[in-house]
């Protein structure tokens, strides 16, 4: 009794080793020989015919069902099997073929899931990209209207409240010029003073009205663009647009001096301008390729550059070497306040 059961169980073992073999081996040639050589084991132990379900399903998932063909050697051995071995091999084929069918609509399905799921996902990351990049852009269409207002109040202030102070100081000293009444001369200076005071202040106002209008970056890149097709120029610009007046100005003297000098004086063709904010202080650094051994500060450029950023108490250098020549430029923000 007990010959009778081992038989099928080391046929059912070996029939499953070997199925895990073939999935492990998925898509290489040797799960092909395998299972070729399991099918031919059939015309020489019938019992493994009973075990052609499995092989049949693992021959689909390979894409290469005529491997379990050579199983058919067992036609000539079929009185070796029961009718009920026969009848259980054959419904477990049509099992085996169904489940398969199942099983690769339900792996196509999660295919179509996944690849839809990236799909969603990358439209949703390009769509993050265009909201930010279109917020960024009103950012900027905000700070570029706010700094023309600036800029027209500023304009309206010079050209209305300050020519009518102007002439308000004018009558003031001529009063006081023809006046011969002595009690009215004390009134006449104060009048003219506080007239003083107040263009003072008004020019004040439209000067940090103006300079807080200036678009550095716009200035930047105009600057830029100008620049004589030979050189090849790298922009790397982090300032953040919460900058004083007086040190936007000074940035932008600073390159537009360096890039008028590289133009004339250079022999390399690339530029690069890296402009950085920290959190104690702004940096500035140009610099091309061209071969300079030597820095003749006599000439005014260099000189000019020099007073313009001591005047907003930062700290300019100038390096020449064979591998070019460098401006860098340190602000302390404290400085610049």
């Amino acid at each position: 009794m007990s010959e009778n059961f081992a038989a099928p169980v080391a046929a059912l073992l070996t029939a499953g080793i070997v199925s895990t073999a073939v999935q492990l081996l998925t898509g290489k040639k040797i799960a092909a020989i395998i299972l070729g050589l399991e099918a031919l084991t059939c015309g020489f132990i019938p019992l493994f015919f009973c075990a052609l379900p499995l092989m049949l399903y693992d021959a689909l998932w390979e894409k290469k069902w005529w491997l379990v063909l050579p199983a058919m050697t067992v036609l000539s051995r079929m009185d070796s099997l029961t009718v009920s071995q026969c009848m259980i091999s054959v419904a477990g084929i049509i099992v085996s073929v169904i489940v398969y069918m199942r099983v690769s609509k339900l792996e196509e399905t999660v295919g179509k899931l996944i690849s839809l799921r990236d799909e969603i996902t990358e439209k949703n990351i390009q769509l993050t990209k265009q909201n930010f990049r279109l917020a960024q852009a009103q950012d900027n269409e905000i700070h570029l209207a706010t700094l023309k207002e600036r800029n027209r109040i500023a304009r309206e202030i010079h050209d209305n409240v300050g020519h009518m102070l102007t002439r308000s100081l004018l009558q003031a000293g001529a009063l006081l010029i023809v006046n011969q009444d002595e009690t009215m001369k004390e009134p006449l200076e104060s009048l003219k003073s506080t007239l003083d005071s107040a263009m003072t202040s008004i020019r004040e106002s439209v000067h940090d009205l103006h300079d807080d209008s200036i678009d550095l970056k716009g200035i930047i890149e105009e600057s830029v663009q100008a620049v004589d097709n030979r050189f090849a120029i790298h922009l790397d610009y982090d300032l953040s647009e919460n900058i004083p007046g007086k040190i936007r100005l000074c940035i932008a003297g600073i390159i537009k001096e360096g890039l008028s000098n590289t133009v004339k004086h250079s022999n390399g063709n690339t530029i690069r301008i890296v402009l950085r904010e920290h959190p104690g202080f702004y940096q500035m650094m140009l610099e091309d390729n061209g071969s300079c051994t030597q820095i003749q500060e006599s000439g005014i450029g260099l000189k000019n550059m020099r007073d313009r950023v001591e005047s907003v108490g930062g700290k300019i250098s100038f390096t020449a070497s064979q591998k070019g020549f460098c401006i860098f430029m340190s602000i302390s923000k404290q400085q610049g306040e």
